[in-house]
């Protein structure tokens, strides 16, 4: 196991958060990593784990032990009757959907982002979209699970059940997740259609939509009447994209470079951004290819925003989005990332803001280095009127004390945390606002 004293400072991926930890530690076994914990948890230290940093929060925040996954990433087995597969925590998404991919499986759903550890991807909730599916946190159906006292916990639902329902999504605060088993599908295609439309068009239909795809999302553009549509459906037939050539010119050139350009001159020249919005809604055209599922649902991200995400009941989708456009529009606010709306099925994760209703997720966005608060506060008042509750990964201002009616689960989550983490070793300032202290 390498150990180090910190070189640098730690910044997550849309440089808003940032930490200089005194330890970093690099573990290669489940042995290593338990050691790491327990031997902090003795000294009366604190433990977190960065994952891959792409989480907007302070979440993997510590100025005492980094524990860094990169060498702690492997597909350790899977099982052919049952499609699941076993995995160290830190291996990245991308990595899992490869090797996934070359045993014939997938995963049922994903987010647009594959940069992200499993591990982590889990703690926060993240998600994709289709309304009759569910988190990424779903798919956990057995894991291994570190203790502060540097024990390790074999559970699922049936063994240590509480110790379960917390880890898989706990935002890194209930346990450290050393392995995690997970419910794989047959290997399987998409078609995907994305075009510009009309956002009153839009929300007329939004059940319609999200009920008759498998999945459906889109990105409204403030300052112009205009969304990006995607519609991604399971096909049999074979695998249908664009030449390299203009699938480079999309993917890197258009969705970043340019993308990119306009997103610096607007925050140079605010006024000018509904205009820009204009030129780059003007530039959009439509596609329609088949790919295999893990590849239709990334894009690539080289371009660095901060977000906020919150997730409604479905029913008011349509009366949200109104009211985030009249807030822009009476506010005067400038905004030149477009807003996502993506759709998820219910859930009973103790945790998940999916938990016991069909949901709508709305993920507003701004380009790095511009002021959040304004904006991200206004959209925050228009979803907690709504029973909104946040994205565990992405910015909010919300505290545990008005979280904790949310969660019909919240004290269960509480109870299993503390039995596994009684001294805090797994806190830090995020998980003391949001959760609570352990204690």
């Amino acid at each position: 196991m390498a150990r180090g004293s910190s070189t640098s400072v730690w910044t997550n991926w849309s440089r808003i958060q940032r930490c200089e930890p005194d330890e970093v530690v690099h573990p290669s076994s489940e042995d290593e990593l338990a050691a790491a914990v327990g031997t902090a948890t003795e000294r009366g230290g604190r433990v977190k784990i960065p994952g891959a940093g792409h989480s907007f929060t302070g979440c993997a925040l510590t100025d005492d032990v980094h524990i860094r996954l990169d060498r702690y990433r492997n597909v350790l087995g899977v099982d052919r009757d049952t499609n699941r597969v076993t995995v160290e925590a830190g291996i990245h998404l991308y990595e899992l959907n490869e090797a996934l991919a070359g045993m014939g499986l997938a995963m049922h759903n994903l987010g647009d982002v594959d940069r992200q550890t499993i591990a982590g991807a889990v703690s926060t909730g993240t998600h994709g979209t289709g309304s009759k599916l569910g988190n990424l946190s779903t798919a956990v159906v057995g894991a291994r699970v570190v203790a502060a006292d540097g024990t390790v916990i074999d559970c699922d639902a049936e063994r240590d059940a509480d110790v379960f329902e917390a880890a898989r999504l706990g935002i890194g605060a209930a346990g450290m997740l050393s392995t995690l088993t997970l419910q794989c599908v047959p290997a399987y295609n998409l078609r995907a259609l994305e075009q510009k439309e009309h956002l009153d068009d839009l929300l007329e239909r939004l059940d319609e939509e999200a009920d008759g795809n498998d999945h459906f999302e889109f990105h409204w553009f403030p300052h112009t009447p205009y969304a990006w549509t995607k519609r991604n459906n399971r096909t049999d037939e074979p695998a249908r994209v664009p030449n390299k050539r203009k699938q480079l010119m999309n993917e890197i050139v258009l969705e970043n470079v340019v993308l990119g350009a306009v997103w610096k001159l607007g925050r140079r020249f605010p006024s000018q951004i509904p205009r820009l919005a204009d030129f780059t809604t003007g530039q959009m055209g439509r596609s329609d290819y088949v790919g295999r599922s893990d590849r239709v649902f990334v894009t690539r991200r080289l371009v660095h925003f901060n977000e906020m995400e919150y997730a409604i009941p479905r029913t008011e989708a349509a009366s949200a989005i109104s009211a985030v456009r009249q807030l822009i529009d009476r506010s005067g606010l400038k905004v030149n990332v477009p807003i996502e709306v993506r759709f998820v099925a219910a859930d009973d994760l103790w945790l998940s803001p999916a938990h016991g209703r069909d949901t709508c997720y709305i993920a507003v966005h701004l380009f790095w280095g511009m002021p959040v608060e304004q904006y991200f506060c206004g959209v925050e008042t228009i979803m907690r009127e709504r029973g909104g509750r946040p994205h565990w990964g992405k910015l909010h201002f919300r505290t545990a004390s008005d979280l904790a009616p949310s969660y019909p689960m919240w004290d269960a989550f509480a109870a299993a945390r503390r039995k596994v983490d009684p001294t805090g070793t797994f806190t830090n300032a995020y998980t003391d606002r949001v959760l609570g202290p352990v204690a």
